[in-house]
């Protein structure tokens, strides 16, 4: 992701609502070092009401950021790490018998909450990975032929190991396909990784993020208002087609044997929307477009299997066309 640090917002109109999304931005870096566009890609979401796919090496800070996150938005927050011998009742809950009213009772699963951090996604089945489908493309769980709705706002942050791949089961591209934005967290830069470790030597704790003087600025009905203003951001028709042509540009790569649906259009309008917003802007650019698309797209193509044997980078392939679509002036 390639965003910059959004300009002050004007002081009209919902200024302090913006304000106090960005002031997240400072909160979590009193934890997390060197992760900006993480940071920014899950604010992101928030206000699209999507969902965040994490990937990263062991140690970058994927688990911490989360925590941090939901300590800046005084919202609940649970963890599942996911594992082979996880169940779909272990997510979204299941049926037990109250033993003091002598009949069923639904116990409500992890999902039930704002901000759901699953640590490792692809370690577990898909069977249970498919448990999470219908809670992030609809907001709600189905058990024993009742819906019942999640709280609001909803996010699944899910993390994933690319180096590490006995034991894991890849996700699916249907389930790939409900994720809003694929972040990759670095190795941080020599500079920051000299601060890590220097707050770790003053005494630092990853477990205690309160301890690092991280305070809630903003709460779960600022999001909902947010996400509120995000959808009247304008959207004008050249740059609607730009995205259009981005999509059907994917189609055509000879690279690829799976392009950007619509669904992946309509998630990079959202995206740039969103940002567009906490920019201060009241339409989308061009530009918005380009600094969303990566991470938007990247994770909705499928190379060819000759490519795959060729080593070819799906980043590079999308950057490519991207780039053969004339941007709109």
């Amino acid at each position: 992701m390639t965003y910059g640090t959004p300009p002050p917002p004007p002081p009209a109109g919902d200024g302090a609502l913006r304000e106090r999304l960005l002031a997240v931005r400072q909160e979590v870096a009193k934890a997390v070092v060197g992760q900006d566009a993480a940071v920014s890609g899950l604010l992101v979401a928030l206000l699209c009401g999507g969902h965040v796919l994490m990937e990263g090496v062991p140690g970058t800070a994927k688990t911490l950021l989360v925590r941090t996150l939901a300590s800046s938005l005084s919202v609940q927050t649970r963890r599942v790490q996911f594992t082979p011998d996880l169940m779909p009742g272990d997510i979204t809950g299941s049926l037990v018998i109250d033993s003091s009213a002598g009949e069923l009772s639904f116990r409500e699963g992890p999902i039930f909450t704002n901000l759901l951090l699953a640590d490792e996604i692809n370690r577990t089945p898909p069977k249970t990975q498919s448990a999470l489908l219908e809670a992030m493309e609809e907001g709600q769980v189905s058990a024993d032929g009742v819906t019942r709705p999640l709280p609001r706002p909803f996010l699944v942050a899910a993390t994933q190991n690319p180096v590490e791949f006995e034991g894991t089961y890849p996700l699916p591209e249907a389930q790939l396909d409900r994720f809003l934005l694929k972040v990759v967290l670095p190795v941080p830069p020599r500079d920051d990784e000299v601060t890590i470790l220097t707050r770790h030597a003053a005494g630092f704790d990853p477990r205690d993020v309160a301890g690092a003087g991280v305070t809630a600025v903003a709460s779960g009905a600022d999001i909902e208002a947010a996400q509120a203003a995000a959808k009247t951001v304008q959207v004008s028709p050249e740059v609607a087609a730009y995205i259009v042509d981005i999509a059907r540009a994917t189609r055509q790569s000879p690279s690829l044997s799976l392009g950007v649906s619509p669904r992946g259009a309509t998630a990079l309008l959202r995206a740039a929307r969103a940002w567009a917003w906490l920019s201060g802007r009241d339409f989308v650019t061009p530009d918005d477009v380009k600094a969303l698309a990566q991470a938007a797209l990247v994770h909705r193509l499928g190379l060819r299997p000759e490519a795959e044997l060729e080593g070819v980078d799906v980043a590079q392939v999308l950057a490519s066309a991207i780039a053969s679509v004339p941007v709109p002036r």
